[in-house]
């Protein structure tokens, strides 16, 4: 095999830097697409923990349409409840209400949505993101007047922790006309007094623009809701891949008198924005293997043409074809191991760089979050490194049909 590569005495061999080249192509080729499948893993994965740690997997609401943030009152029976934790496939359900405020400072006036909650809600999402103060406590008996607000509404308002302040509402409900004698819905303006207890800051600027957290209890009492009201149950599942079939075993369980919605179908445009991702992440997968591919082919057909002499030197001693044919095939297969391992290596070694120091930022305002987010998954791992060196040996195939025309006869001749 060192005769057939060149040693390193020999000056003018091409197929030398050819070879290099080739195995160049292959480790760049396999780098590039571990990132890839690396950073599209990552990213995806990052933008779906956020939207649904700041939301949630499926939502039971009402079934009325409202174009507003806030959806009518439902109420589901505490068996109906029971019955739908006992699910094998629910992790927890929590009770939510939205209300849109006006936020009046001396200086700024700002809308903000508030989100209400109460003592069951999951906050283990917005602690891993809470950047001053503390979480809120809902679980008191009293209402709490806290208020958890996003970092930045903290800055575009220049609010502080422990600073008290003022929302304005508009609030709607059914009163009693003594002249139309009938039923009728009036609005009224409302102010309540909150506590900035905490902020967080997610990099998602779709909720941190304007969604603030406060007791459920607050906006149940604006709304004129007595206290087993809410505006939406949010569903956390155990499993998120399990989705689309969970979501088809909540809605026969909750009938046809509620709205029952994925998030998938919520944020129906950032998810099919995210699929686009995939398409992305595939083609530049099969442009590097196709890279890697044709360097190798070339560096193959490169080497059998300048061992052409050789070639026909073993064939005239009774060597046939095939087995040539194997010899030269060994060698590429040999060549393409080394760049598979120097691209395993080196992408490998990039991926864990970036998932532990995070070197490469990006912009939060444009893609959400504030640095190349990667997941490492090895069976992706091995399933590219499978394909690559099984395609490759498929089309390395090829240039090794040019071994059956060189005869004994002419090879020697030209020798």
């Amino acid at each position: 095999m060192d005769r057939i590569l060149g040693s390193k005495a020999e000056t003018g061999n091409i197929s030398k830097p050819v070879v290099k080249i080739g195995i160049i192509g292959v480790t760049v080729g396999v780098a590039v697409m571990l990132l890839t499948v690396s950073i599209v893993l990552g990213f995806k994965g990052e933008i779906v923990n956020k939207i649904t740690g700041l939301t949630t997997h499926i939502a039971i609401s009402s079934i009325n349409m409202n174009t507003s943030n806030e959806p009518e009152p439902i109420k589901i029976s505490e068996d109906s409840l029971r019955r739908l934790k006992e699910l094998p496939f629910i992790d927890h359900i929590q009770n939510t209400a939205f209300k849109n405020g006006l936020l009046r400072t001396d200086t700024e006036n700002e809308g903000i949505l508030l989100k209400g909650v109460d003592g069951s809600y999951d906050f283990a999402f917005l602690e891993k993101h809470l950047v001053e103060g503390r979480l809120p406590d809902f679980k008191n008996r009293e209402t709490s007047k806290d208020i958890f607000i996003s970092k930045t509404l903290q800055q575009k308002l220049g609010l502080k922790i422990n600073e008290k302040i003022l929302v304005h509402f508009i609030s709607q409900h059914l009163v009693y006309d003594s002249l139309l004698k009938e039923e009728v819905v009036k609005s009224e303006q409302r102010s309540r007094k909150f506590n900035i207890c905490g902020v967080f800051k997610t990099n998602f600027a779709d909720f941190d623009d304007k969604l603030s957290l406060v007791d459920i209890r607050q906006i149940q009492r604006l709304n004129y809701w007595d206290s087993s009201m809410v505006g939406t149950y949010e569903i956390k599942l155990k499993d998120f891949d399990a989705l689309t079939e969970n979501l088809l075993g909540i809605k026969d369980s909750v009938g046809y008198n509620y709205s029952v919605s994925s998030v998938k179908e919520i944020y129906f445009n950032v998810f099919v924005w995210l699929d686009k991702l995939d398409i992305n992440g595939i083609i530049i997968v099969v442009l590097m293997i196709v890279v890697a591919t044709i360097n190798m082919i070339t560096a193959l057909l490169i080497l059998i043409l300048e061992r052409a002499n050789m070639v026909g030197l073993v064939k005239a001693l009774g060597m046939s074809n095939i087995s040539v044919r194997k010899v030269f095939l060994y060698i590429a297969l040999k060549l393409m191991g080394k760049g598979l391992l120097w691209g395993n290596i080196i992408g490998i070694g990039l991926c864990f760089l970036q998932y532990y120091f995070k070197i490469v930022k990006l912009d939060s305002e444009t893609y959400y979050v504030d640095y190349v987010a990667i997941e490492i998954n090895w069976m992706y791992f091995l399933f590219l490194n499978v394909g690559t060196f099984a395609v490759c040996a498929l089309m390395l195939f090829l240039p090794t049909l040019i071994i059956t025309r060189l005869t004994p006869i002419k090879t020697l001749k030209f020798d």
